[in-house]
Parts: C-alpha cells; structure tokens; sequence
C-alpha cells in the first residue's frame, strides 16, 4: 500500500531531486545540464525531462501500453513540464502560497494513510528511493496548482438549480449504466485561425480512422492527447455515466464496448472517445439515519470545563425530571442554529457528526440522554429521538448529479484555462 500511495508523487520527486542536484553543482561553474525549454523566467531542464520520460516508459510499460516513437513521448513529458511550470509561475505572481502549517497537516495524512507514524515519514520514503524534502516540495508544487485551480477555475462555477434538474432528468437512463472510458483531447488556441483547425480537424479524423483501424487507443493518447490524461493513455476509469461530462456521456451512450466515436467539437477543441467497458450500476441506496438533539455549551474565560459540564448535567437532571428538552435547547445552546429548533438536528446519515458526537450517540438508546462529553466545538449533551434505514437514492441521486455536472463543467473549463495560460506565455523549445 505504501509503495502504490508514494509512486504517485516519484516522477515529480525524481525531477525535483534532479533539477535542485544540477542548479547546485552548476553554479561551482561547471556545464552538467542543458535547458529543454524557456517559459517566461523560468526554464525546464533536459535532466527533468529525462527523468519524468523514464518513469514513464516504466509505468507505461507495466501497464502493457505500446509505446509510442521515443521523441513522440518527449514531446509529450515536455509538454506537461512546460504546463506545471506555467501554473506555478501564475500563483507565484499572484501571491499563491501553501504555508508550512498546511503543507504538514498534509504530510501527517499521508502518514495516516499508510498507517505509519509522522516522525518515521522520512524513512518510510527513503525506503522507496525517495527523499523527503524533495518529497516536500513536489507535494507543496501541487498543493498549489490545486489551489490555483480552485481560485481560477472552480471558485467560478456555478450550477443553476434549473440546470440540475435538465440535468438529471437527461441522465435517467444513464445513471444506471457505469462506463470504462477512454478519451483523446486536441486542444486548439484561444484564437485559431482557420488554417489550424483545419489542420487540428484533419488529424481528429486520422486519429479516429486509426482507432477504428485496430490500433492502441492507449498509444494513440500517450502520442497525441492534449488531455491531463494523456500520459496515462487517455484512461478516465470506470465511471457512472452521470459522472461523466456530458457531451462524453452523450456519445458513451450510443457505442458499443471497444466503439470509438466520431471526433466531438467542444470550446476545448476536439474530443475522441472510447468505450472500454459498460456494466450496471447500483440503483438504490440505503442509509441508516439517526434522528437527534443537542445542547452545547462552549467554554469562556468566565466557565471552565468543570463549570460548562456541571451547567450541562444540571439541564440533563432538568429533562430527565420532565422539563422540556425544546425549551431549554433554545434558551441554553449556543448553537444557534438547532438553537432555534429546539436543539434538532434532523434525519442525519453517518459521518455528518465529529467521531466523539457519533460515538455518543450509538450508545444511547430511543430517547435516552447523554451524559455530558466533549467535542471540539464544546461540550454537550444529546438525546436520540429514533433510527431508520431511509431510501435515500433520490438525495443520493441529486448530489451526485450536482457533483457530476460541477466536475462536467470543471474538466472543460480546466482544459480551456490551461491552454489560455500557455498561450499567454513565452515558450521556446530548445531541443
């Protein structure tokens, strides 16, 4: 498991590792590397793009995907170096930073993950031929791409609920259908003349001819996709056809396993799609729910804990003795707003509360009130009203259709965005 989880970040640690070691020894003025291309004030090094072609080669090759001319993949790593380094330079200027408080928060959850301690991450990564500062920095590098992307691109998406409901109603018969999918992009500028879209248009249709043809999509993508996927050979994964974007969707739809569409225009450029696999989804889902209220009482410079809990236990004798727990929810909580409802926090499912509140509640029986405990937000008390296993496909259905049409609409508005960045930017090849 450690090993999976770790060699998600190798390549780009690999070429940290590489690029730091050759800016180091190169200025003892000794010529150990050559720049494989200039973007803007920055440069990508002919060392990091042989290191992240290596690796990979490697994953390609163990996954069984032909490979593509050498100079073909090159061009393909270059490309994605050259974008990484795009997106970093703009949330530099912009002031984009990950601090170190968040920065080790993250580290300490991948160390949950691998169910090791914080301090021995260091030689947990060493064990796998990593070194943790470099491990450091490529995990800070993409925790700000994933921050740029949300300040440029999600933080700017909006779904209407009319749109959610054409939405789902589109995807009816969709939804219960789950598609293995694998998908070509090529990209055109903001601004194409028509000279090359023609050309751009002209190799969509290659491209599908030769898929039709017999060859490796897989190939075909590694060689030719403009996509974020393109190094993994265009693989998107199984995925609900509600949770594909939709005009991907549309096509699924309508091919056979092993089917590839025609070439799809989109503001992005063209799109090619290919239909691996389709199985049935699950159509129902069940959630036990638990049905509860609470009093909480947070602690002041005024009210210690022991203050605040014997406040709590005098209101719970209160209850037990016949006053009603509505009433002095509303007059005691300080949370305002179950305070409102007399404490109710509603039909809930598991994992809506923090783990101590869960706890307290699955130990008490229909109507029983807790003793006293504490959480992060203060201290409480609660009574359970009731459980039930409660249908909740059609709540189900609607977030994940949400979510569906939100990620639809981030996949496209993220290729647009990419490609307006680079083409903003100054890019010299120097290979």
């Amino acid at each position: 498991m450690r090993k999976a989880f770790f060699a998600g970040l190798a390549i780009a640690v690999l070429a940290f590792q590489v690029h730091a070691q050759t800016r180091e020894l190169a200025t003892g003025g000794v010529l150990l590397d050559r720049v494989a291309a200039v973007v803007n004030e920055g440069i990508v090094l002919q060392s990091e793009l042989d290191t992240q072609t290596e690796m990979i080669v490697k994953r390609l090759q163990e996954s069984r995907t032909e490979l593509p001319p050498q100079n073909v993949l090159r061009q393909q790593v270059l490309e994605r170096l050259v974008l990484q380094e795009v997106q970093l330079q703009r949330a530099e200027r912009i002031g984009l930073k990950v601090s170190d408080e968040v920065l080790n928060n993250a580290l300490r959850e991948v160390a949950k993950r691998n169910n090791i301690p914080f301090e021995r991450l260091p030689e947990a990564l060493a064990s796998q031929g990593l070194n943790y500062a470099a491990y450091r920095d490529s995990l800070r590098k993409e925790m700000t791409i994933q921050m740029l992307r949300e300040r440029d691109v999600r933080s700017r998406i909006i779904v209407t609920p009319r749109e959610l409901d054409q939405f789902i109603a589109k995807q009816a018969a969709a939804e219960n259908q789950e598609y293995n999918v694998s998908h070509i992009l090529l990209s055109l500028p903001q601004a194409a003349e028509p000279a090359q879209i023609d050309a751009v248009t002209e190799r969509a249709n290659d491209i599908v001819k030769r898929a039709r043809d017999g060859e490796d999509f897989a190939q075909l993508a590694v060689a030719y996709s403009n996509g974020q996927t393109a190094l993994d050979g265009g693989a998107l994964g199984w995925r609900k056809g509600t949770e594909l974007p939709s005009f991907i969707a549309d096509v699924v739809a309508k091919l056979d396993p092993g089917g590839v569409s025609d070439a799809v225009r989109t503001p992005s450029g063209y799109h090619i799609v290919r239909l691996n696999e389709r199985r049935g989804a699950t159509e129902q889902v069940m959630v036990n729910q638990v049905h509860a209220r609470h009093i909480l009482v947070r602690t002041n410079e005024l009210r210690d804990d022991a203050a605040v809990q014997g406040k709590l236990q005098a209101l719970r004798e209160q209850i037990l003795a016949g006053e009603d727990f509505a009433k002095l929810a509303s007059s005691n909580s300080e949370d305002i707003a179950s305070a409102a409802e007399g404490g109710d926090l509603g039909w809930t499912a598991p994992g809506t509360f923090v783990p101590e509140f869960e706890r307290a509640l699955n130990a008490l029986a229909e109507n029983e009130v807790s003793q006293p405990f504490r959480t992060e937000y203060g201290w409480h008390i609660v009574q359970l009203l009731g459980r039930r296993v409660h249908d909740n496909t059609d709540e189900e259905r609607r977030k994940q259709a949400f979510a569906a049409l939100r990620q639809s609409k981030l996949e496209e508005e993220t290729e647009i965005w990419l490609r307006r960045l680079r083409d903003e930017a100054f890019i010299e090849y120097r290979m």
